[in-house]
């Protein structure tokens, strides 16, 4: 297992380049809310999934990629292969 340290190192620029670009699109849904523009059901829903993932990003734990996954996965419906018509 490699050290924190050269975990961060190594990682650092590729995960400030994400958050910058996550911080960007927030702020262009911001700003689009604010002249006006308000979001159907279908985005609010999706721009509250963002807001949870946040709030996973934030915690506690070295479990935050699976919550993350399991945010913005499907429930499991034991008939799923006849929903998709497979």
């Amino acid at each position: 297992m490699r050290a924190a340290s050269q975990i961060l190192t190594e990682s650092f620029l590729e995960v400030r380049a994400k958050l910058l670009e996550v911080a960007a699109t927030l702020d262009r849904i911001d700003r689009s809310l604010d002249a006006g523009s308000p979001l159907p059901n279908q985005d609010q829903v999706q721009r509250e999934q963002i807001d949870s993932a946040i709030e996973i990003l934030l915690s506690e734990g070295s479990d935050r990629a699976e919550r993350l996954q399991q945010l913005f996965s499907r429930q499991y419906e034991s008939d799923w292969r006849k929903q998709m018509d497979l």
